[in-house]
């Protein structure tokens, strides 16, 4: 039985709405459309991936909930805010204060301990560097790498660096965790161990939105769209795993009254 406070969270408002949602580009005389009327909504606490074939939008579709580029029509509403057309100096900021980022290729300053990588995002909030280096650890602690704070990204695995990547996204406390085929250059070992760290952000209560064109990595996710064409073909639900999301939730609330 879904509690109460469960049901209000699954009938709040979505935390990115898309409404008609385009995206045209021009080759010489030829035009295509990379997202064609595209509509979705995302709730707070969803588990997404997105699917799709080289070529069907999935990138594209990255970079605009990333506010990394623009639609070409249509709104994008990220927590009510239309930011479709914002201009880039404001996009820059709310990608600071919303968005956070995890590559395949990590990303990461080559020269630069783990912490100071995952200080780097605070910089740009003038967050004084001894609260920076407090949250960087903290966040580092999170993702199971206290005893690599000060390792450089060559001293680390791959799953290392990317649990630094992971945390430089979680350290500014970001609305959504937007992943790009986080697990691409990752052995399948590490890449399970990196989809269960995932699996914790959320059951903390983190959204997750997972661009990816591994099938048993979109299994792990609660929600999987499909994209073909730069349509939204199929949007499905993983029942079982999020029935067994909703228990474990309800009882961690009764065990908290």
């Amino acid at each position: 039985m879904m509690s109460d406070a469960l049901m209000r969270e699954n009938i709040a408002k979505p935390i990115i709405e898309l409404r008609h949602l385009s995206k045209l580009y021009k080759m010489g005389n030829q035009e295509f459309y990379a997202l064609n009327n595209f509509d979705l909504d995302i709730a707070h606490n969803d588990y997404l991936a997105i699917t799709g074939q080289s070529g069907s939008g999935k990138s594209t579709l990255m970079n605009i909930l990333g506010c990394l580029d623009y639609p070409t029509n249509g709104s994008y509403k990220l927590k009510s805010k239309d930011v479709a057309q914002l201009d880039e100096t404001t996009l820059a900021g709310i990608r600071n204060l919303e968005i956070g980022f995890i590559f395949q290729s990590f990303n990461l300053l080559p020269r630069a301990s783990a912490l100071q990588n995952v200080m780097q995002p605070l910089i740009y909030r003038g967050i004084p560097i001894k609260e920076r280096r407090i949250k960087a650890e903290q966040a580092l602690i999170r993702v199971g790498l206290k005893e690599r704070i000060d390792h450089l990204p060559n001293q680390m695995s791959g799953g290392q660096r990317q649990r630094v990547a992971i945390a430089r996204a979680l350290v500014t406390e970001p609305a959504i965790l937007l992943a790009d085929e986080p697990t691409g250059n990752l052995d399948s070992g590490t890449t399970m161990e990196i989809m269960a760290l995932f699996d914790e952000l959320h059951n903390d209560g983190q959204t997750l939105i997972i661009v990816t064109h591994e099938q048993d990595i979109a299994e792990r996710c609660h929600r999987v769209i499909r994209l073909t064409d730069g349509c939204l073909v199929a949007d499905s639900v993983n029942h079982e795993i999020e029935e067994n999301y909703i228990e474990q939730q309800a009882e961690k609330e009764e065990k908290h009254v």
